[in-house]
């Protein structure tokens, strides 16, 4: 988790676009990178650190959106993105790249900057679309809220529960930081992740993981109602 990088929103980001949200501020995307435009764009931001990871120029994760298909021009893209700073490099003898990818901060895409001249990635002019989370409330009622629905007797079956019961726990770890945390981790649709990325308002995403873990409480307990015995034709509804 970084809190000293600095995001300069005064100059356009490299936007890296992929089918769905994979990365959400303060987590890490393993990221391999092989096609010539994002092999440049990684080179580049690289270059701006002369060497300094933390001096690096920043990569913003955007989403391609698939409801304004273009079969001739750009892909469109959704405005939401996070903004990442490369945690992580090694350089492959063939000049492709493996990065971790730290998310920032999220960020709202104003303008698109098109490859142009010798630069073949796309670039955005972003503006944040939050306060640095050291400014964000403590949220302590929604922090119990979501501990004790993931110590319950159906959502601390999950593979991910205890671990971040343990962050809960933790008191060096913010609320709006679980809230990254369990949208990624537990919260695999990926609409609803993207209503999470977008999201500027940290008492909003609060519900909304609220909101969501609690459904999926209520699938598990109605599946834990289920008996074989009773099962159409032998089948689960599983």
């Amino acid at each position: 988790m970084n809190s000293t990088y600095k995001v300069d929103f005064g100059k356009p980001i490299a936007l890296f676009p992929l089918p769905a949200v994979v990365l959400l501020p303060h987590g890490v995307q393993p990221l391999h990178i092989f096609e010539p435009r994002y092999v440049q764009m990684v080179d580049r931001c690289l270059a701006s650190g002369n060497g300094r990871l933390e001096a690096a120029d920043p990569i913003a994760m955007a989403v391609i959106d698939d409801d304004r298909y273009n079969p001739i021009g750009p892909t469109s893209l959704k405005s939401a993105v996070c903004v990442g700073r490369i945690k992580h490099h090694v350089a492959l003898p063939d000049g492709r790249h493996n990065i971790f990818l730290e998310g920032v901060c999220r960020a709202r895409i104003d303008e698109i900057d098109e490859p142009w001249g010798d630069r073949l990635h796309r670039r955005g002019w972003l503006r944040p679309l939050e306060k640095p989370h050291s400014q964000l409330p403590p949220m302590l009622e929604i922090r119990e809220s979501l501990r004790e629905l993931l110590a319950g007797p159906r959502l601390s079956r999950m593979t991910v529960a205890s671990a971040v019961i343990d962050c809960i726990e933790r008191d060096d770890v913010p609320t709006s930081i679980l809230l990254e945390l369990i949208g990624f981790t537990s919260l695999l649709d990926d609409a609803i992740r993207y209503r999470l990325l977008s999201e500027g308002n940290c008492h909003r995403r609060a519900n909304l993981v609220e909101h969501e873990l609690r459904i999926l409480d209520g699938l598990m307990m109605k599946v834990d109602l289920q008996r074989p015995d009773r099962w159409p034709k032998g089948l689960s509804f599983n």
